[in-house]
C-alpha cells in the first residue's frame, strides 16, 4: 500500500497527517505502531483528516503505541496551517472526538488554537477515585531519592497531571513518567509535566506523553500547565511554557478557554509504503 502524507512538527513535536477527505483508509493498530516507529518513518503521533459536512474536517489523532488520543494542540496548529496552505482560509475548525477547536493562522507560521475550556473535577480528568485535583498527593522522586508530593489534574481534551518543583533537571521524566501514566488513579492513563516556574510570565516544562513517551514538546501539556499555575496561584492570565525548543504562548480568557500560539514547521510531503 502506498499512501501520500505530511510530515509536520510544532516546536519538535513531530506528527505525519495521512489525509482521507476524499478516501478512508482503515489502519490496523500495528501499521498505526509503524508508521510512527523510528526506525520506519516515525512520529509522536498520527493524525488522520476526514471530512466533516459542518465544520473544516474532522481530525483523529494515535499515540505512537497505537491508542487513540482525544486532543493533541500542537497537531491541530499544524493540520490548521496545512489547511490554510489549501484554501487560504485564515479561520480553521475542527471536529475531534473530545471538542470542536478553532485556529487562526497569524504571520510567520504562527497558529494560535483555541482548545475550549479545561476541566478540573476528578470525574472529569478522569480519576479512579475522589481526589483533590489541586494537589493529589503522588509522590515523586529526584535523582538524589528526595521526596516531592504533590499533582495537580486537568483535564484539557486529554488528561493531564504536574507536578511543580524547585529543579525539573534532577527529576528524570523517563522514569517518573510511565510510572505515573500507569497509576491506578488514571483509569485511562495520563500525561505527565514536570514543571518549573521561573517568573509570573514564563514556566519551563519536561513532558511525558501518555502512549508516546518523552517528547520535545506537547501543545495541551502547555495548557494543562498554565491552567495548573493558575489553580495553584502561580501565574495569571498570560504565561509562555518554555520546552528544548521553544516556547508556547498560553492565555486563558474570560470564559475560561485557553488559547495556544505558536510556530508550526514548514510541510513536508512523504511517501508511506505499508
Amino acid at each position: 500500500m502506498d499512501i501520500k502524507a505530511y510530515k509536520m512538527d510544532g516546536l519538535g513535536n513531530d506528527f505525519i497527517i495521512i489525509d482521507q477527505r476524499d478516501k478512508i483508509i482503515k489502519f490496523s493498530e500495528e501499521q498505526i505502531i509503524k508508521i510512527c516507529d523510528r526506525n520506519f518513518i516515525g512520529c509522536d503521533q498520527l493524525i488522520i483528516i476526514k471530512k466533516n459536512k459542518e465544520f473544516d474536517a474532522n481530525l483523529e489523532f494515535f499515540n505512537s503505541d497505537g491508542s487513540a488520543s482525544g486532543a493533541c494542540g500542537n497537531g491541530t496548529r499544524c493540520v490548521a496551517y496545512l489547511l490554510y496552505k489549501e484554501s487560504n482560509k485564515k479561520e480553521i475548525t475542527f471536529c475531534t472526538s473530545s471538542s470542536v477547536i478553532r485556529s487562526k493562522i497569524l504571520d510567520n507560521n504562527l497558529v494560535e488554537t483555541d482548545i475550549g475550556a479545561p476541566k478540573v473535577q476528578w470525574n472529569e480528568i478522569p480519576l479512579s477515585e475522589n481526589k483533590n485535583t489541586k494537589n493529589l498527593g503522588i509522590k515523586i522522586l529526584d535523582e538524589n531519592n528526595n521526596e516531592h508530593i504533590g499533582g495537580t489534574a486537568v483535564n484539557v481534551g486529554n488528561p493531564h497531571v504536574v507536578f511543580f518543583v524547585d529543579n525539573i533537571e534532577n527529576f528524570n521524566i523517563k522514569k517518573i513518567g510511565p510510572l505515573i501514566e500507569n497509576n491506578k488513579l488514571f483509569p485511562e492513563k495520563c500525561n505527565v509535566t514536570i514543571a518549573k516556574l521561573i517568573n509570573k510570565n514564563l514556566i519551563t516544562v519536561k513532558v511525558w506523553e501518555r502512549g508516546a513517551g518523552p517528547t520535545k514538546a506537547c501543545g495541551t501539556a502547555a495548557c494543562a500547565t498554565a491552567i495548573a499555575g493558575n489553580i495553584n496561584g502561580y501565574v495569571k492570565e498570560k504565561i509562555d511554557v518554555e520546552f528544548e525548543l521553544g516556547k508556547l504562548s498560553i492565555f486563558i480568557d474570560e470564559k475560561n478557554n485557553i488559547h495556544m500560539k505558536g510556530p508550526v514547521s514548514k510541510i513536508k510531503e512523504i511517501d508511506i509504503k505499508l
